[in-house]
C-alpha cells in the first residue's frame, strides 16, 4: 500500500508540474489605455436578462471607453425587472449605447449563446467584445484588449478578471473552485497547451467578427452552459489563433450575491462537460479529486501514521510527492493574489476548501443542469466535440 501511495503521489506531482510548466513565461497583466488607440472599430455586446441589480456599473464602465469603441449593443432577452429602463437612461447619455431585443429563443439554444450570436450578427464593426453584465470596465479596457489581440496576433482572446465585492465565505470557496480549472487546463496563457485544454472567460471575450462568423459563430456551441470554453476549443481545433491573458487591471467582476449562489450558479458549469469528451472529463475530475481535493486529508494521514510506516525510499517518495503537491497549491494561491481586490483571512485559508471544491466538481459532473438565469432547458446531453 505504501508503494502504491508513493507512486500515485509521484505521478500526480509530475503531471501537475508538467501542466503548469508554461506558467513561467506567462505575460504580466495588461494595462488599461484610457487615451484609446487608433485602429479598427469595436462593438461591445452585453447579453442581459433581468440584470437591473448589477447593470449600472457595467454601463458606467462602458461609457468611459474611448476609441476603438464605436458601438455598445445591449442584447436583452425580455427583462421584466427594470433592466431595459436603466439601459434606455444610459443610452440618453451615450449615443453609442443601443438596446435591442433578441428574437424568441430557438429550440436547442442556451439563452446567452443565442443573444451573443444575435449581437454578433448585428455588430457594425470588425471586432466584437462580449462583456458580462456583472463586469465593470476600467477606462481604457477596450483599447487594451484590442491592442493585446493585435500585438499577439490573436483572432479570439479573452481576459481573466479581478474579483471584487466577495463575502468572507466566497473568498474562502471561490479560489478553490478556480484552482480546479487550473489543475485541469494547465498554465493560463501557455501557447503550447493542447487545444482540448485551452481556457476562456466569457466575461471579457474579444473576437474578430469575420473569423467568428466564418466558423459558425455561437451555433456550434449553442447548447453549451460553458459557451466561452466550448467556443475557443472549437476554434482552436480549426486552427484559429486563440489566447487567454491577464485582465486583472482592466475590469472587475462581482458575479454572485453570496456563497450559496456561487455554489449553485458556478457549480453548474464548473465541470466543463460541454467542452470536453466524456472520458477526458472523467479523467480530469479524478485528477482534481486526487491531486487537489484529497491532499490535505492524505497529508494528515501520512503524518499521523509516519512512525508506523516502514522506513525506506518509498516512505520518502510519498512524503516528497505530498509536499510537492501542497507546495504547488500554495504557490498557485500566491500567483492568484493580484486577481482579488480584497483578500483577508478566509482567502488565505482557501486551500482548506479544496475538498469542498472537488466535491462540487463531482456533483456537477454527475448531472446536466436544467435551469440557468431564470430559464429552464431540456436536459438532453450535449455532444462533446
Amino acid at each position: 500500500m505504501l508503494l502504491a501511495f508513493a507512486l500515485l503521489q509521484l505521478f500526480l506531482a509530475l503531471t501537475l508540474l508538467g501542466r503548469l510548466r508554461g506558467g513561467r513565461s506567462r505575460r504580466p497583466a495588461e494595462l488599461p489605455r484610457p487615451e484609446g488607440i487608433d485602429g479598427p472599430g469595436l462593438t461591445v455586446i452585453v447579453a442581459t436578462l433581468n440584470e437591473a441589480r448589477r447593470i449600472e456599473p457595467c454601463l458606467r464602465g462602458l461609457r468611459a471607453q474611448r476609441s476603438p469603441v464605436r458601438e455598445i449593443l445591449v442584447v436583452d432577452s425580455g427583462s421584466t425587472d427594470g433592466t431595459r429602463a436603466l439601459v434606455d437612461a444610459a443610452a440618453k447619455l451615450d449615443p453609442r449605447i443601443r438596446l435591442v431585443t433578441d428574437p424568441p429563443l430557438e429550440a436547442g439554444w442556451i439563452g446567452k449563446a443565442w443573444a451573443l450570436q444575435y449581437g454578433t450578427e448585428l455588430a457594425a464593426n470588425p471586432w466584437v467584445l462580449g462583456m458580462d453584465a456583472d463586469t465593470e470596465a476600467e477606462p481604457g479596457c477596450a483599447a487594451a484588449v484590442l491592442a493585446a489581440a493585435l500585438r499577439e496576433g490573436f483572432d479570439v482572446v479573452s481576459f481573466a478578471p479581478r474579483f471584487d465585492g466577495q463575502s468572507a465565505g466566497e473568498r474562502w470557496l471561490q479560489p478553490a473552485l478556480l484552482v480546479t480549472l487550473i489543475y485541469r487546463s494547465g498554465a493560463v496563457g501557455d501557447p503550447r497547451v493542447d487545444p482540448e485544454r485551452v481556457i476562456a472567460n466569457g466575461q471579457c471575450f474579444l473576437a474578430r467578427k469575420e473569423t467568428l462568423l466564418e466558423h459558425g459563430g455561437y451555433a456550434p456551441v449553442k447548447d453549451s452552459f460553458a459557451e466561452d470554453v466550448s467556443l475557443v476549443r472549437h476554434l482552436a481545433r480549426r486552427g484559429v489563433s486563440v489566447g487567454f491573458l491577464d485582465g486583472a487591471r482592466l475590469y472587475r467582476v462581482r458575479s454572485y450575491t453570496g456563497v450559496a449562489q456561487m455554489w449553485r450558479e458556478w457549480g453548474r458549469s464548473l465541470d466543463l462537460k460541454d467542452a470536453a469528451g466524456r472520458w477526458r472529463q472523467a479523467r480530469d475530475t479524478a485528477f482534481v479529486v486526487l491531486a487537489q481535493g484529497l491532499q490535505w486529508p492524505l497529508a494528515l494521514g501520512l503524518a499521523w501514521q509516519w512512525d508506523q510506516l516502514p522506513a525506506g525510499p518509498w516512505r520518502t517518495v510519498a512524503a516528497v510527492g505530498t509536499a510537492a503537491l501542497l507546495g504547488v497549491r500554495w504557490a498557485l494561491l500566491l500567483a492568484l493574489a493580484p486577481s482579488y481586490q480584497r483578500r483577508g483571512l478566509t482567502w488565505w485559508l482557501s486551500p482548506f476548501a479544496d475538498p469542498v471544491a472537488a466535491l462540487r466538481l463531482v456533483l456537477s459532473s454527475l448531472r446536466r443542469p436544467r435551469r440557468w438565469r431564470s430559464r429552464t432547458y431540456d436536459a438532453t446531453p450535449v455532444r462533446p466535440a
